[in-house]
This record gives C-alpha cells, structure tokens and sequence, in this order.
C-alpha cells in the first residue's frame, strides 16, 4: 500500500535529505492540540482560538529567524495531507501574501455542498440521502475502501462520537470540524452542525460555516476579484479518485470554480489519482515534491536573493 501510494520510506527519504545536491529546506509541523481536537486546523475560530494569528504572527517569524531562514513570502511554501490539506489550504487564501504556494493532498472538505456526501445547505439529514424511499431511506456512507465498498456510515460516526464524549468533546472528527468551523453554542461549547442521534442538520450552523470563511471554496469564489492575483500560481491540489472518505467530490467542486474563474483566471492544478487510488495517494514521494517546490521557489526568487540554499 505505501508503495502504491508513492509515500516513501524514511530512509529512502533521508538518502535524498542528506545528498550534497539536495535543497535545503527548513521543514516544520504545526502541532496545535486544543480542547476538542489534536489538531486546530491553524485558523482563527470561535471555539479553538487564533491559531491562525499565532501561526503566522508568533511562530513562522520565530522560527525563521531562530534557523536563518529566508524569511518571505517567496520562500514559505505550505503543505499536508487530509486535515493539513485544508490546513494548507486555509492558510494560504488567508494570508496570500505571506505564503508563496500550498500543496493541497486529499483535503478534509474544501466546498461543503460536499461535507464528505452531505450538501449542509440544502440536505435537511445527515444520515440519509436524498431522493430514497420514505420506507427504506438510504443511509448515507462516510467511508469506504478503494473499491467501494461501504464499512462505515455517517450514522455510525455520529453516535460513536455522541459516546465517546457529550458537547463535542469527542475528539473525533466530526465534532473536530464543528469546534473549528462552527459557532459557539448558548452552553459554552460548540454547537452541533446536526444531531448525533437523529441526523437533523442546523441550517443556522451551516449558514454561520460559509459565511464565516470556512467553506473555502465559496470563500476563494466571492473574494476572487482580490484574492485571484495573490494566489496565482500557489495552489496545487492532489487527490486519489477513489478517497475513503469522499473527499475527492470537494475537490472536484473546487476545480469547477477555478475553471470558471474569470478576472483574474485560474491556473491552479489539479492531479488525480486512478484506478483505486485512496486517501492515502501521493503524486510523487516526499523527496521529488520538495524537489518540485524548490523550482517554484526558484522561479519566485527576486533579483538580487541569493539561491545558495538550492544546491548545497
């Protein structure tokens, strides 16, 4: 599975790291426990805190200046995988002009008319899709294997969470994304984009999410007249056809708008993996990306900035 993935071993991986004609990086992992999540998705929200702020305004400038970094724009390139997928994603249309590009690998939702399979703006339940028989309504799957079969549903998910822990403190992921995108609720703690008994979605908490910047695809389609030019060239989505968790269908959604997009267009691309390729699919192994995001850089480096880093 890992080779068929193209994840790389760590070996393989610090062969290339430690060669004389390898660029060097300086690679950093946000680690951002909060109270309902290991992760905080490093934004700012009203459950989690500013962890967008502390990011950008607190720990980049320390590090960077701790390990003589080069220290702008052109240089800090962003990238992740599922929830550091949005991670990188987020952070980028932001702060467009702090960061000069982000690899987006199979992304937690980026639109969500494709929450997973749910549209939380137009389904009225989480559990069951549209269009199905009032006697036999289907239940709605959260995911699969690479060859499509089911072996988990969004029903499931919710009740395991509503067990593991009451007012969204399950750690798990759906109550994860509701502490990081949603409101906080009258009691303190964030409040429930659905039930986790009965499926029933809060249009009011799915209204609070868009218009509050999380739905990113709808957030890069109003603010595309500004935000277009200062993110050209920095967004590169990767994605297995076949992602056990849907994730793919936001991304598809997401490249329907950068098609459509006019004033300025889009040139962000997009690589899909195929047949049967899963949430774990990686275009190339770790060693060639960072290649790839040296030649960006390369091309990005004002007149005048030395490029020693690029061969040491």
């Amino acid at each position: 599975m890992r080779a068929s993935a193209n994840i790389q071993p760590g070996y393989e991986f610090f062969q290339s790291w430690t060669a004389d004609d390898f660029p060097r990086f300086l690679l950093v992992t946000f680690t951002e426990p909060c109270p309902f999540f290991p992760d905080g998705y490093g934004v700012n929200s009203a459950n989690n805190g500013p962890f967008g702020d502390a990011v950008t305004k607190e720990l980049i400038p320390f590090v960077e200046k701790q390990f003589r970094a080069i220290g702008k724009p052109y240089a800090r390139l962003l990238e992740g995988a599922s929830t550091g997928g949005w991670q990188s994603l987020a952070l980028q249309l932001y702060y467009p002009d702090f960061f000069g590009g982000a690899w987006i690998f199979n992304p937690d939702p980026v639109d969500f008319r494709r929450y997973l399979l749910v549209n939380i703006y137009e389904d009225e339940n989480a559990f069951f899709a549209p269009g199905g028989r009032s006697w036999t309504p289907p239940e709605r799957p959260m995911r699969r294997t690479t060859e499509g079969q089911v072996n988990l549903t969004v029903r499931q998910v919710s009740q395991f969470e509503a067990v593991l822990g009451s007012k969204g403190r399950s750690g798990f992921q759906f109550n994860a994304w509701e502490a990081v995108y949603g409101p906080v609720g009258d009691d303190g703690y964030p409040r429930p984009l659905w039930d986790k008994r009965t499926g029933k979605i809060d249009s009011e908490v799915a209204a609070y999410m868009r218009e509050h910047g999380y739905d990113l695809r709808d957030y890069a389609e109003k603010n595309w007249p500004t935000l277009g030019p200062r993110v050209a060239g920095k967004l590169h989505f990767i994605a297995g056809e076949m992602d056990n968790f849907y994730l793919n269908l936001a991304v598809y959604q997401f490249e329907d708008f950068t098609k459509r997009a006019a004033n300025p267009k889009s040139d962000a691309t997009f690589v899909y993996g195929r047949p049967m390729k899963g949430h774990s699919w990686h275009a190339k192994n770790f060693a060639d990306m960072l290649r790839e995001m040296a030649e960006q850089i390369k091309r990005n480096t004002p007149a005048g900035d030395k490029q020693a880093w690029a061969k040491y």
